[in-house]
């Protein structure tokens, strides 16, 4: 029994031994804790402007760099882009045979196969006007000559005499050089042209067929339930402003081009399609576009007429028709809140006719629209209601 104490007496010993260390160890922790608490906060490291400008110089540098890539790459993006963007505005009609039973290869070889009919129509009833117009050049030129001249002799500043076109550099037999030249150029350039045209309807063809696969694709990439949402329906809303955008502006500017063809021919001037055909494909570039037809047909009509009236006359009525339609008609059918702000039109046509020529400010429009509908659909889902006043 004693020996049973004395062990119980020893455990008890022990126990209360440890536990004081145990307790001491936890008060000398929770004293630590407690005055890492009270001390001051670490002063946070600042950025000065310094450290701003060099990020803000990295990003411009990559800026730079991505320019100059896409600049570079102009041969292979100019077609793929457009496929891209013309396979976006043909998704409302992929859809609808879709929905008819059509299958995505032969929907892709249908739409793809109409594109290429529009621009072989396209180009075939421009052949024989552009080539007659190449064969009455000099004459053409003779002509507008003779009937500015009074006009631009009255101008004092210019310097410019009838001996001006008679000798020097901008004498007939010079821009026939010239012309000559340009041939040459155009001629050089009809390979790049036509691998381009390949580019294009191959890209345009594989987009359309792989459509379905690519939306779920980038859908997919998204980790989250509300991203993946989100993408379907900026892509939704990308392919519905595009689709119903470019088929309404068609229907527009092909009236408009039917008009151009009237005046012209109401006026007397020659090859009345070629003027309605271009009058068509410049309004798909704003006030670009516009302001050049309508200029060349002024020229035209004061070739054309003696009188300077009847001469500007058709040149007024096509401007005023176009500024009709894209003031009244266009917003009327197209809804005011799909309007885009014609500061930043223009700014994106000078940027992309700089970046990729004349096929860039055909797709200024078109990005500048997809840009819109990103925009609005990431960071404006809410609309603000305006405070009126009480």
């Amino acid at each position: 029994m004693d020996i049973a104490n004395g062990i119980r007496k020893q455990t008890r010993r022990s126990t209360i031994a440890r536990e004081g260390r145990s307790s001491a160890w936890v008060h000398a922790l929770r004293a630590d804790t407690e005055q890492m608490d009270n001390a001051a906060p670490a002063s946070t490291v600042e950025k000065d402007g310094l450290d701003i400008a060099s990020a803000w110089a990295v990003i411009g540098i990559f800026l730079v760099l991505a320019l100059a890539g896409v600049y570079m790459m102009s041969i292979i993006l100019i077609p793929v882009t457009l496929a891209v963007v013309v396979g976006m505005i043909l998704g409302l009609v992929a859809e609808k045979l879709s929905k008819l039973g059509v299958p995505r290869v032969l929907n892709a070889v249908l739409l793809s196969s109409a594109v290429a009919l529009v621009i072989f129509l396209i180009i075939n009833s421009l052949a024989g006007p552009m080539a007659t117009l190449a064969k009455e050049g000099p004459d053409v030129f003779q002509r507008t000559v003779d009937r500015l001249m009074p006009y631009l002799e009255q101008v004092k500043w210019l310097h410019i005499t009838p001996q001006t076109f008679e000798s020097g550099p901008m004498s007939i037999s010079v821009l026939l050089e010239n012309a000559g030249n340009v041939l040459h150029v155009l001629a050089n350039s009809l390979t790049p042209a036509i691998v381009q045209g390949l580019v294009f309807f191959a890209a345009l063809l594989l987009f359309l067929a792989g459509r379905i696969s690519l939306r779920k694709t980038i859908i997919m990439t998204f980790s989250t339930r509300t991203s993946r949402l989100t993408a379907i329906r900026v892509i939704n809303a990308v392919e519905q402003l595009l689709g119903f955008y470019f088929a309404t502006a068609a229907l527009i500017y092909a009236g408009l081009g039917v008009a151009m063809t009237a005046i012209v021919y109401i006026s007397g001037m020659s090859v009345p399609i070629l003027w309605g055909v271009f009058a068509f494909l410049s309004s798909f570039i704003p006030f670009v576009g516009i302001t050049t037809i309508t200029a060349a047909l002024a020229i035209a009509g004061i070739i054309t007429h003696d009188d300077i009236v009847f001469g500007l006359a058709p040149a007024i009525a096509f401007f005023s028709i176009h500024l009709t339609v894209e003031n009244l008609v266009f917003p009327a059918v197209m809804g005011r809140q799909w309007e885009l702000n014609p500061f930043v039109v223009f700014l994106a046509i000078i940027f992309w006719t700089w970046m990729w020529g004349a096929v860039g400010a055909m797709l200024a429009l078109p990005l500048s629209l997809i840009v819109m509908t990103v925009t609005n659909e990431l960071f404006f889902d809410e609309k603000v209601q305006p405070q009126l006043p009480e």
